[in-house]
């Protein structure tokens, strides 16, 4: 049983929804925020990266940056760049990237179904960052970036979607990188009843991305229940903000690893050491080689790409965690040979999203690290798998596009 819950956004004003549209807080640093801002006072990273208003020195978790936050976010709605709907609604979010969309459902979800595992997990979360959006939610009173959930594909809830998607948008734009983001309000009381009752009938919802926002969202309502020990359970602070898309439509990309060093082995002796797990092959071809199956990698040393085939019998294929391509590469070369015990902690690796290309790959091996690694992706299988079977991912095994752009709903918490 899924529980979606129509709610009363406050969203940008349709002449600057484009402007007000960012990124998620979680994709660039403060001085990348700080760039992309410029000559934009609408971009809605003034809220959720509130510290580029504020000295660059500052720390990040300093109370007076969640403040400006919260100072932002009531700027732009007193000022009429964010107006809040009148009724509840659901609302239709449409992406298109390279050709393809994905389309998904902009509601409210519950935080009794995420602690009850009906929303299910796939990655560990951090304290720190887990603490940073609390105090962000908590401050700003509001969800302002939507968590990414996903479900089994349903024909019958697809069908209603797309009925509703020949209607008038109320956005429609391009934003700089090249994306299409179409916006649906669903406000008939009739299709709304619907929805909800089709979205019964699905069994559960799994966080795609966004496992920091999800928990930190879902630790205010509880604080919110201890302040307000009489509460109904119909408040808004027992909810948190989503978009819900059908798993068909998710596209997950590589994400993909260089090491600063090979761990004082010399070329030939890594390659050597590494012989005893895969099968190495030089690659002819001049452009970066990617992956084309499961259990084969890309690596680029010293100018050259090779082909990495892991050998039969170095991984465990009936464990949905073991048999990821980033777990064989963990453990049968990353830990055993450049002594990378953990990937989140070990500041000698760093992790590259598949969006930035291999040639990124091989920029930063030419400006100083000794090896890359490029990577075939994980599926969305492998990702339910994994949270049906109560585990979770490697860190740094998936990354979505097209990103969810935060700004175009918020979702109030009173």
């Amino acid at each position: 049983m899924a529980i979606i819950k129509p709610f009363r956004a406050l969203r940008p004003r349709a002449d600057l929804a484009e402007r007000v549209a960012a990124l998620p807080y979680d994709v660039m640093d403060s001085e990348e925020a700080r760039q992309m801002v410029k000559g934009n006072p609408y971009s809605f990273l003034h809220v959720d990266k509130a510290e580029i208003d504020l000295p660059p020195e500052i720390d990040l978790y300093d109370e007076r940056v969640y403040q400006k936050a919260r100072e932002n976010l009531d700027r732009m709605a007193a000022e009429g760049v964010l107006q809040q709907d009148l009724q509840a609604n659901f609302y239709i979010y449409r992406q298109i990237m390279a050709g393809r969309s994905q389309t998904g459902i902009v509601a409210c979800c519950s935080i009794d179904e995420y602690l009850d595992n009906k929303i299910k997990k796939h990655e560990f979360t951090r304290a720190d960052k887990e603490q940073d959006r609390i105090n962000h939610v908590n401050v700003c009173d509001a969800n302002t970036g939507p968590i990414f959930l996903t479900y089994r594909n349903r024909s019958d809830i697809n069908d209603m979607i797309e009925k509703w998607c020949q209607s008038v948008p109320v956005y429609n734009f391009q934003s700089e990188d090249g994306i299409t983001h179409i916006i649906w309000i669903i406000d008939d009381p009739q299709t709304i009843s619907e929805l909800q009752q089709r979205f019964l009938q699905v069994e559960e919802l799994y966080i795609a991305d966004g496992h920091h926002r999800c928990a930190s969202g879902v630790r205010v309502g509880q604080m919110r229940r201890q302040q307000y020990p009489d509460f109904t359970g119909e408040e808004e602070f027992n909810y948190f903000l989503a978009v819900v898309f059908p798993d068909k439509d998710l596209h997950i990309m590589d994400y993909n690893r260089v090491v600063k060093d090979l761990n004082g082995l010399s070329p030939e002796e890594f390659l050597t050491a590494i012989e005893e797990k895969f099968t190495i092959t030089k690659t002819d071809a001049e452009k970066p080689y990617k992956p084309r199956d499961r259990h084969a990698f890309g690596m680029y040393m010293d100018g050259q790409w090779y082909e990495l085939k892991a050998h039969p019998g170095t991984f465990a294929d009936d464990d949905p965690v073991e048999r990821l391509d980033v777990s064989i590469l963990q453990n049968n070369l990353l830990w055993p040979v450049l002594g990378i015990g953990d990937p989140r902690t070990d500041k000698r690796i760093d992790f590259i999203g598949g969006i930035r290309g291999l040639e990124e790959l091989e920029r930063r091996v030419k400006e100083g690290m000794a090896v890359a690694f490029s990577m075939y992706p994980v599926t969305i299988q492998d990702l339910m798998d994994i949270a049906d079977a109560g585990q979770v991912m490697p860190p740094k095994s998936t990354w979505f596009e097209p990103k969810l752009r935060s700004g175009l709903f918020i979702h109030k918490l009173s």
